[in-house]
Parts: C-alpha cells; sequence; structure tokens
C-alpha cells in the first residue's frame, strides 16, 4: 500500500465516512492538534519516566487516537468512532488526584522548565490547551454536526493532569519547580 494517494493535492481530505473538506477546516484543524499533542506526548515518552507515567502516557496516546478518531468522523455514532466515556474522564481525574497527592501546594504560577521530561510534559499541556480551545470553536460552529461534551471534559482534564505530570517528574528528578517571580517582587 502506498502511502501517497494524491486525492490532497488540491488541499481536500475525507472525514471518514464522510464528505471531503478543505485542509483547513477546523474540524481537521481539531484533530490535527490531537495528533500534534500525541506527538508531543510520544517525545516527552522518550525521556527517562517513572515507570507508571510512561504506562499512563502510552494509555492517553492510544486514547488521543480515539479522540481522533471521533473527531475525524461527522457521524461518530453511526461510525461507531464515539468511544470516549465517562470513565476515561474519570480514570484522568484518578490519576490527577494520585499525582496531586505527592505534591506540595502551590501559591504561586509555575514556569514550564525543569527537568527535559518536565519540559516537555509542559509543551504537552499548552498543546492540549490549544486542542481543547480549537474543540471549543468547533462545537460553537453550526456545521460541527454532533459532537460528543465528553471530549471537552477530557481534553480538559488532561491539561490538568499533563500540568500535575511535570511537577511529579520534576520532583522526581529533584528539580524544584521553577516560579513566576512577579517584577518587582524578590
Amino acid at each position: 500500500m502506498k502511502i501517497y494517494t494524491r486525492t490532497g493535492d488540491q488541499g481536500q481530505t475525507g472525514l471518514f465516512g464522510g464528505p471531503r473538506v478543505s485542509k483547513d477546516d477546523l474540524r481537521l484543524e481539531t484533530y490535527g492538534t490531537v495528533d500534534e499533542l500525541n506527538s508531543v506526548l510520544g517525545l516527552v515518552r522518550t525521556e527517562a519516566l517513572p515507570e507508571s507515567i510512561g504506562q499512563l502516557l502510552e494509555r492517553i496516546q492510544n486514547e488521543l487516537f480515539e479522540v481522533g478518531a471521533e473527531l475525524a468522523t461527522f457521524d461518530p455514532v453511526a461510525r461507531r468512532t464515539r468511544t470516549i466515556a465517562p470513565e476515561h474522564v474519570t480514570a484522568i481525574e484518578e490519576a490527577i488526584d494520585h499525582y496531586q497527592a505527592e505534591l506540595p501546594p502551590l501559591h504561586q504560577f509555575v514556569i514550564p522548565g525543569g527537568c527535559g521530561a518536565a519540559a516537555r510534559l509542559h509543551h504537552a499541556r499548552a498543546v492540549c490547551r490549544r486542542a481543547e480551545r480549537r474543540l471549543v470553536s468547533l462545537v460553537r460552529s453550526a456545521e460541527a454536526g454532533p459532537i460528543s461534551p465528553l471530549l471537552l471534559a477530557y481534553l480538559n482534564r488532561l491539561g490538568d493532569l499533563l500540568f500535575v505530570l511535570a511537577r511529579a517528574v520534576n520532583r522526581g528528578a529533584q528539580r524544584e519547580d521553577v516560579m513566576w517571580k512577579k517584577p518587582g517582587i524578590e
């Protein structure tokens, strides 16, 4: 099977089981950003991570494929690509609670950085927030079709989890979170 089809040479692509749309369509921008997030998580996983975090991120990468499939389908119920369920959101919340319990409370904003894995997790968090913003725009658009509100909850919690994991990885690497210093305050 060839990787190129030439069907996109005019700036259009096909949705799963649906119409052809422009490659700058908001739906494509949304699931493309989810794909970018998945790629950044792949970069995170090249770093030395605790096994539990590596396994969690692998599970999330698989779930992000499910999110992308649902977004790439104009009618996900009919095509059976609607697979993100409340249990997925709950699992992320449980992971947040688990890792958050090991961290000192925050009283300031954290500047992204620290060890390599934490810096990449902060990058993943920023991409996740962009995917979430794109999804909000898609949901608000008239031509969006049926989009599960669970996708918004999933991406929202995932952004929170990635922040907590960045802090947890820094702590495990014995690196302090870098706190934002408001100008004029020492």
